[in-house]
């Protein structure tokens, strides 16, 4: 699903117009579009009804196109029209197919918004578009506080489907009107609008799916676009195939040095996450000390014992993990390191060796941070997993800073450092060295807890041990781990007891989806 600003989507449609493809036969694409998702929904249910709240924009266009065909599908439908005139084609046009319209300006009372309410299974709302600036104008804004106020004294709900986006929303900085009806699906026409992956719209839109408008395959406007959120389509493209010949050669190595006497727990839930992700083989390169309390709970992995400064890695160690680089596939460096002076020294001289594939998460961050020209040094296909403290201790940015521009963040420092950047929070952000980005549409405290991370770092280094290109790794392990963490918490019934062993178990119930 491709993500724009308001700006770009009004200069797609200008371009698409400019060349064919007019507004209103997008307009009737998206109508459509929107018709066949609501059909689904109607006919997964058993209901038959469906109410539109319809403004005077191009979202009121779409609820109508949408309403005129599901009349003529056989479903029942009404249209609550407000600012939009009598005489409009799309209305006629609906009412001709049998529709029943109310006019806002002839329900002072709003019994008939409440009575259109009452009857119906699913409602549209399509009263106002993208292209709002808050506060709402008082005549808008009333509509929207009486359907809440309806809505709210109903014993069974309709399902609320937003036509682009809910009603209210400020489709490029995500802030949102009080009268904003909450939905349970949000329909966005072409592209994903960006305020919609920002607090506290995110709160608002519910699922949320992509219709086409019938954009032409040349529209350079579009397709050029490097911005994209991630969905199970994506992801399960991204996935390598698993020939039924495979052995645990097909499917790499990946070598994980991490841990130390205070972080015993990160090098097995990245070691084991690398596992359920799909890796061959996965070595565990701890300090010494460690091996007893982690070997027997995951006996799948191979061991190499790193020397030791009181439970630290060694600057020593550096020797030994580079005589066990011939056969993995992929590298992580960091999880659970602590900040020992030792271990600073070996992850200089680790980064300056290695040029396989690699990870660097965590406290491998901090430590490569106070490197000089590290970004120079380190392998050409490295992906960073900085959280935002870890971005700041980077980038010499505040975390207001970071958090403030987060996309605009990611994407100059993947440029300017040359490599893959994972910015970690909620919809965390993957932006590679040319210019792409995907955002993880997912925001969860499910995934506010210590080890979390290294679950994630755990599912890249696995993809990169299994071939994948380092931005595809980390937008597919980003992704699943998002989900995981959902699941956990739909496991669970509550987000506030996920653990992140939790996440480990949740993994192949998000790979099974992919398949």
């Amino acid at each position: 699903m491709k993500l724009v600003t308001v700006p770009q989507m009004i200069a797609i449609e200008k371009e698409a117009d400019a060349n064919g493809l007019s507004y209103s036969q997008m307009m009737r694409n998206a109508g459509f579009g929107l018709a066949e998702v609501v059909t689904d929904v109607l006919s997964d249910n058993g209901w038959d009804s469906a109410f539109g709240l319809v403004g005077p924009g191009n979202n009121g266009g779409d609820t109508l196109i949408a309403l005129t065909h599901l009349v003529e599908e056989g479903f029942h439908a009404r249209a609550y029209i407000v600012k939009r005139k009598q005489g409009d084609e799309l209305i006629v046009q609906f009412q001709n197919a049998g529709g029943d319209v109310t006019f806002a300006d002839a329900d002072p009372d709003f019994s008939a918004l409440e009575a259109g309410l009452q009857s119906a299974d699913i409602l549209l709302d399509g009263l106002l578009g993208t292209g709002i600036k808050l506060p709402l104008k008082n005549d808008v804004a009333i509509v929207l506080e009486q359907t809440l106020l309806v809505l709210e004294t109903m014993h069974e709900m309709p399902f609320v489907v937003a036509v682009d986006c809910p009603s209210g929303v400020d489709c490029d900085s995500g802030d949102a009107a009080m009268e904003c009806i909450p939905a349970d699906l949000t329909v966005s026409m072409a592209a994903v609008k960006q305020g919609l992956l920002k607090l506290p719209a995110f709160e608002l839109i519910g699922e949320l799916t992509v219709v086409d408008i019938g954009l032409p395959d040349d529209l350079a406007s579009f397709y050029e676009l490097k911005s994209e959120v991630a969905d199970h389509d994506l992801i399960a493209g991204l996935l390598p195939e698993r020939p039924l010949d495979s052995h645990k050669g097909t499917f790499g190595t990946a070598l994980i040095a991490a841990g130390s006497q205070n972080y015993t727990g990160a090098a097995l839930l990245a070691g084991t996450a690398a596992y359920r992700v799909g890796a061959g083989l996965v070595t565990l390169a701890v300090p010494e000390p460690l091996h007893a309390a982690l070997a027997g709970q995951l006996p799948e992995a191979t061991w190499v014992l790193l020397p030791h400064e009181s439970g630290f890695i060694s600057e020593k160690a550096s020797d030994v993990l580079l005589n066990h680089i011939q056969r993995p596939t992929a590298l992580l460096l960091g999880p659970g390191l602590g900040n020992h002076p030792s271990t600073a020294k070996f992850v200089e001289k680790i980064v300056s060796a290695v040029k396989l594939p690699t990870v660097v998460d965590a406290d491998g961050l901090r430590h490569l941070a106070q490197i000089q020209d590290w970004h120079k040094k380190v392998s050409p296909s490295t992906v960073l997993t900085p959280h935002i403290g870890e971005m700041s201790a980077l980038t010499g940015l505040s975390h207001a800073e970071i958090l403030q521009n987060k996309n605009e963040v990611a994407l100059k420092y993947a440029k300017e450092w040359g490599h893959v950047v994972v910015l970690k929070s909620a919809f965390t952000v993957i932006a590679s060295p040319d210019g792409e980005m995907t955002v993880i549409p997912v925001a969860s405290p499910a995934l506010a807890r210590a080890g979390t991370g290294d679950v994630l770092a755990g599912l890249i280094v696995g993809l990169l041990a299994q071939g994948l290109d380092a931005c595809d790794a980390a937008v597919a392990g980003a992704f699943i781990h998002a989900e995981a963490g959902l699941i956990a918490a739909e496991d669970l019934g509550t987000t506030a007891s996920v653990l992140a062993s939790d996440l480990l178990n949740s993994i192949p119930d998000v790979m099974s989806e992919l398949e």
